[in-house]
């Protein structure tokens, strides 16, 4: 069984002969990163309960996987953690569509009474070690969460797609990026205080 360093050496290699100019290599990406894409399109679309009760996973994923075929076509890759970062962007995109789609005022959801499960009723899943107030989840829908991420700086844009979308531990985050811990607890903070305010902000842009 590959380790994550695993995998993460193997992109990198996939990654290095697409640069080169072998096209074959974006198939063996897509591939060799099925299955972990697929994971990570369970762990986003958890924050979108209404998008669940109206599309399957694989769905959601195989019209994510287009938009991401279709950014590695025009967007040259750098290494192994951009890969990872455009894939979460794309799969977030396409999971805030749908939930746009569907919350509308002539969406499905919008329209239609149904009973909902416990589960997609619950609050959102609370940021790990949040400061108290510094959860976007109290202060807007998870779409407006999702929707203003690619607002933030991208230091910290970045540190919130690792630890957020793709569920790393901070030491890992902090070996990726090579810095230490402490760097990506002052980063993670200050994206979900950022957040915070963008989401406070919405009402009177939306005015």
């Amino acid at each position: 069984m590959k380790t994550p360093h695993d995998q993460t050496t193997q992109i990198q290699a996939l990654i290095d002969r697409l640069t080169e100019g072998d096209a074959s290599a974006r198939t063996e990406l897509f591939n060799c990163t099925w299955e972990r894409l697929l994971r990570l399109t369970r762990h986003i679309a958890r924050d979108f309960p209404p998008v669940r009760r109206w599309e399957q996973t694989e769905d959601i994923f195989q019209n994510a996987s287009i938009r991401i075929w279709k950014a590695l076509e025009k967007v040259p890759l750098q290494n192994a953690r951009h890969f990872l970062r455009l894939a979460a962007e794309k799969i977030r995109f396409e999971l805030i569509d749908l939930a746009r789609h569907y919350q509308g005022p002539l969406g499905q959801g919008h329209n239609h009474q149904t009973q909902v499960a416990q589960e997609e009723t619950a609050s959102p899943r609370p940021f790990e070690h949040a400061d108290d107030g510094a959860d976007p989840s109290l202060a807007a829908q998870w779409t407006d969460v999702h929707a203003q991420v690619h607002r933030l700086p991208e230091e910290l844009k970045e540190v919130f797609d690792l630890l957020w979308y793709h569920d790393l531990k901070q030491q890992e985050v902090a070996t990726l990026l090579h810095v230490d811990v402490r760097t990506i607890k002052r980063r993670w903070r200050q994206a979900r205080l950022q957040l915070q305010t963008m989401l406070n902000d919405l009402p009177s842009q939306q005015e």
